[in-house]
């Protein structure tokens, strides 16, 4: 039998970089928005914003402590997804450790992914 991914999982770094920012907001949320959007010379971006609450279609995540909500669009490309942070000499911020990624930019803005087959869509929605 083989394993279905997850969704998304999220490493302890990022999990412990998420608490903190949620903590220094003045606002009550809920948790993270992840999505796509169009952007760059590879062709998307990753995308993530504060919620309050879930949209209408959003799968939710829950991992180490945390609270994704993935918007439905953006599904069939982040299958299998680690969320990470990392922290170098020069810079720091969020990474996505994405199965579905073929190339990126050289400048870093943007990501070219390919939407997961439809036998492994179907066998995560059906949740074996």
């Amino acid at each position: 039998m083989i394993a279905t991914p997850k969704l998304m999982t999220v490493s302890d770094a990022a999990a412990d970089r998420i608490k903190a920012i949620m903590a220094k907001s003045d606002e009550s949320l809920a948790g993270l928005r992840i999505g796509i959007e169009n952007s760059g010379c590879a062709g998307v971006a990753y995308t993530m914003e504060y919620a309050q609450e879930a949209i209408k279609g959003d799968d939710v995540v829950k991992d180490n402590g945390v609270t994704l909500f993935i918007d439905q669009k953006a599904v069939m490309f982040l299958l299998g997804t680690e969320m990470d942070y990392k922290v170098d000499k020069m810079a720091s911020g969020f990474v996505f450790d994405n199965p579905n990624q073929t190339s990126a930019c050289g400048c870093g803005e943007s990501v070219e992914l390919t939407a997961v087959s439809s036998d492994a869509l179907n066998s995560f929605m059906a949740g074996d």
